[in-house]
């Protein structure tokens, strides 16, 4: 399953964005220059901050500190074979490589979480697949897998954190999983500073599980914070360099959105009418594009009936709550272009959970409708990754208006903003007009069009056949 999903969406290249780029830039800061301050690489991106003439990105630095390395790497590769890094073919090729080691890999990683705690909740080896391919495929977090954005890595963490305190307290190793807990969700901090909220709920439900408020559990305690605390030095000392303050962070000298400007950071207070949209709209409505959401909230409620699950159901469903209450109080809540909501996407690992407890309990009949709305999803993100996963914002609904459209004709990888790009003009997406940016692998063997898709489409039978054929024990399903 772990290297379907990774090929899935290694398959794809969207190319650049304002929010990728002012990640990226700093990668690229560090990396060609040992700087922090992306002036060389502010053309490319709106998303930055001015601070004592200077420009940086306005991001939280956690996806663009784990890419340093891999980019590094990659760079010295495209070196090796002539390529000069900062040369468009080379900002492609590292940008690629930045992609994929982080929104990849923690979308992999957090599917694989899933699939974990499925099966330690005792649902079927069925369910436990079915739980894990819906959130790795049916759900936005496949198309937000692919762009080089904060929210795959925040899920991944968030998710690794809560698996390890779930299991932390029959673990013959707890104070290694405590480091785990703490170093996870300190990490999510790092990257989407939002995640900050879900990351204290999980240290919470982690101390009250170790036996801290009945006197035990105090090595893991200790190990637990103290990994979160390693993680916030790393942004303090971010934060130290780039803007003089351990407490100051980029958003603050934002330079492009003045709503930012109100509330806390944009952050003020919920409304129903987005929190509609948000959930039905067709705009930016997930249960739209991801029936099987609206499935797995019914399962967490399941999994809080049964013995072993009532606190982690809990804590998965205030997660999911809180990030539609954060997007429903944010001022730029559709995300800008975007693919559904994509401030809610890290709930969504927590969310599909509950899709397992659904597939037990369903009767034949059930599963089937399961099925359809897994099928739904996919197809759906699957539409959005071979076209575009960050489709124009003035569209009133991006599927019928234009994704469809452009999938149904054919006109797959549309992007042509690169990472060094300032933007991508959205009447000149389609038909060929400007040379794409975006590709998939199946247009760099020389397949056009749908075509392109049949590689992708023979690796899904090889796993299938894999998984049906191989797949006895929980670690030949995260293998497959």
């Amino acid at each position: 399953m772990s290297c379907t999903l990774l090929a899935s969406y290694a398959y794809f290249y969207e190319g650049g964005g304002w929010n990728q780029n002012s990640r990226f830039a700093l990668v690229r800061a560090i990396v060609e220059h040992r700087t922090l301050r992306i002036d060389e690489y502010a053309s490319s991106t709106g998303d930055r901050a001015l601070w004592n003439d200077h420009y940086y990105s306005d991001k939280a630095p956690g996806a663009s500190l784990l890419a340093v390395v891999p980019v590094a790497a990659a760079a010295a590769m495209a070196r090796v074979v002539g390529v000069p890094p900062a040369s468009r073919a080379g900002v492609t090729w590292t940008s690629y490589i930045a992609t994929v080691v982080t929104s990849g890999l923690f979308t992999v990683a957090a599917a694989l979480c899933v699939l974990a705690l499925a099966l330690e909740w005792r649902a079927s080896r069925a369910a436990a697949i079915v739980a894990a391919v819906a959130y790795g495929l049916a759900t936005p977090a496949w198309p937000y897998a692919t762009l080089f954005m904060g929210h795959a890595v925040t899920a991944g963490c968030l998710m690794a954190g809560f698996t390890a305190a779930v299991i932390m307290n029959r673990s013959s190793q707890p104070l290694r999983l405590a480091w785990l807990v703490g170093l996870a969700c300190g990490w999510a901090s790092v990257t989407e500073y939002p995640a900050a909220i879900p990351a204290a709920i999980i240290v919470a439900f982690a101390l009250a599980t170790s036996g801290v408020h009945r006197g035990g559990g105090w090595g893991v305690a200790l190990r637990l914070l103290a990994g979160a605390a390693l993680a916030l030095a790393c942004l303090a000392a971010y934060n130290a360099a780039a803007f003089g303050s351990p407490f100051r962070i980029g958003y603050v000298s934002e330079e492009a959105f003045e709503g930012m400007r109100r509330g806390v950071f944009g952050i003020s207070t919920p409304r129903l009418d987005v929190a509609y949209g948000v959930l039905f709209g067709r705009y930016r409505g997930l249960l739209r594009l991801a029936p099987i959401v609206a499935v797995a909230a019914v399962g967490l409620v399941l999994l809080m009936r049964s013995r072993h699950g009532f606190a982690p159901a809990l804590v998965a469903l205030m997660i999911g709550a809180y990030y539609l209450v954060l997007n429903a109080s944010y001022i730029y809540w559709e995300g800008g272009w975007s693919y559904g909501p994509r401030h809610l996407s890290p709930s969504l690992p927590f969310v599909a959970l509950g899709a397992a407890p659904v597939w037990d309990s369903a009767s034949k009949a059930g599963r089937m409708l399961l099925v359809v709305c897994c099928v739904w999803g996919a197809a759906l993100s699957l539409i959005a990754v071979s076209t575009t996963a960050q489709p124009p914002g003035n569209l009133q609904s991006p599927v019928h208006d234009f994704l469809w459209p452009a999938f149904r004709a054919g006109d797959l990888s549309v992007n042509h903003q690169s990472f060094v790009d300032y933007a991508a003009d959205p009447d000149r997406l389609r038909g060929g007009v400007r040379s794409h940016v975006a590709w998939n692998v199946g247009e760099l063997l020389g397949l056009r069009g749908l075509w392109s898709l049949l590689p992708l489409a023979a690796i899904w039978g090889i796993a299938a056949w894999s998984l049906t054929r191989d797949a006895r024990t929980p670690l030949a399903v995260a293998a497959a």
